[in-house]
């Protein structure tokens, strides 16, 4: 009998330890990094005794902020008051990129993984998880016969989706070039900022449907049978206009598969950048299909030279929607975007067509600030006519 504890002990020790293989027993000096101060300011901290220099860098610290070593060796940066936000950074230490070893919050976009941390307070409330009802999150996989594959996207559900029998709405929401069905979950906060707006009574319980706009790609990458592959901004499949045909296919599969509302008015397409363009040019290939459009940071993007069919004939696509009518078309970009002279001249098409919509400038550029921004105004004005 004392031989079994014995071998049971041990064997629940070897076990213990493998669990706890990456946890530090030592009793090094505990540090905080990032520290958000009671002003709002935020405190870096890094145990890097024999560097030479270390930066931080990240939007953030716009310009880049220069640590100082301290007599115990820590090096210290605190910025400036920062605005509430969801804010990313990286450390560079002797010129070489790490990651902040005492923030265990990372994101990834596109291929670049950094730090995040969060300043609280106004609209970055909304990103926060509060306790109010929450959604429910699910990655499904579906079959597009278009494109011959069986493909993946993330479907948000509102608190009591479950337990009701209620039909919904649903937002078709689209990522940029770089992204994919994880990116508005993950670096758009687009769970977190439905629950509070939803709970808040803001904006109308919806089903939000984040699809992966790459033709040629079934999943995030790491998550599908392509596997560890480094993600690309621009995939072969960008501006084939193959995404956009098959679209139907994802609305057949959300209007088989959940409680929803099958009418144009019950509808809404919006993306930033690239998924931008999929929205316009989706909404204007399915007049019929959607009474909500949002364009986020974007325009007509597609190469002059492409042979795709959902681009050819435009003008006149976009008049057969105008005539078909909608509720909203809402356009919203940067004053210092690259793509802001590209906006420019998408509403100048509009206006030349008699193309009503609605048009939002903010100062900033082509970041996930200002298209979380942007969700957080269009959402509410969703299915309320």
């Amino acid at each position: 009998m004392k031989k079994t504890l014995l071998i049971l002990a041990l064997l629940f020790l070897s076990i213990g330890t493998q669990a706890q293989e990456n946890v530090d027993f030592s009793k090094k000096k505990d540090i905080i990094s990032p520290e958000i101060n009671a002003d709002n300011t935020v405190t870096f901290r890094l145990d890097a005794k024999n560097a030479k220099e270390v930066k931080v860098q990240g939007d953030c610290v716009p310009e880049g902020g220069l640590l100082t070593k301290g007599e115990d060796g820590i090096w210290s940066f605190t910025t400036k008051k920062l605005n509430p936000e969801l804010y990313s950074y990286s450390f560079f230490v002797d010129g070489v990129k790490a990651f902040d070893p005492n923030n265990a919050f990372l994101i990834r976009d596109v291929s670049t993984v950094v730090n995040v941390f969060l300043v609280g307070g106004g609209k970055a409330d909304l990103y926060k998880v509060t306790d109010v009802p929450h959604g429910t999150v699910a990655k499904r996989w579906y079959t597009s016969p278009k494109l011959e594959t069986t493909r993946r996207l993330t479907v948000y559900t509102p608190a009591g989706y479950e337990n009701s029998k209620q039909k919904y709405p649903v937002l078709y929401l689209m990522h940029g070039a770089g992204g994919d069905e994880n990116a508005w979950m993950e670096l758009g906060r687009n769970v977190q900022i439905m629950d509070n707006l939803i709970a808040q009574g803001k904006a109308k319980p919806m089903i939000v449907v984040m699809t992966n706009g790459n033709a040629d790609q079934t999943a995030t990458p790491g998550e599908s049978s392509e596997g560890f592959v480094k993600p690309i901004f621009m995939r072969p499949a960008t501006f084939s206009g193959r995404t956009e045909a098959a679209f139907g296919d994802i609305i057949q599969f959300i209007e088989s598969n959940y409680r929803v509302k099958k009418e144009k008015a019950s509808r809404a397409i919006a993306g930033l950048s690239m998924g931008g363009m999929h929205s316009l040019v989706i909404s204007a290939n399915y007049p019929n299909t959607f009474d909500y459009v949002g364009v986020f940071s974007s325009a007509m993007l597609q190469p002059k030279d492409s042979q795709a069919a959902v681009y050819r004939d435009f003008t006149n696509k976009l008049k057969a929607q105008r005539d078909n009518g909608f509720k909203l078309y809402w356009i919203g970009i940067g004053n210092s975007d690259f793509l802001f002279e590209r906006s420019n001249e998408y509403r100048k098409l509009l206006d030349s067509l008699q193309i009503k919509y609605e048009y939002h400038e903010t100062t900033g550029g082509h970041t996930w600030s200002n298209w979380r921004d942007y969700l957080s105004e269009f959402a509410p004005l969703l299915f309320q006519k």
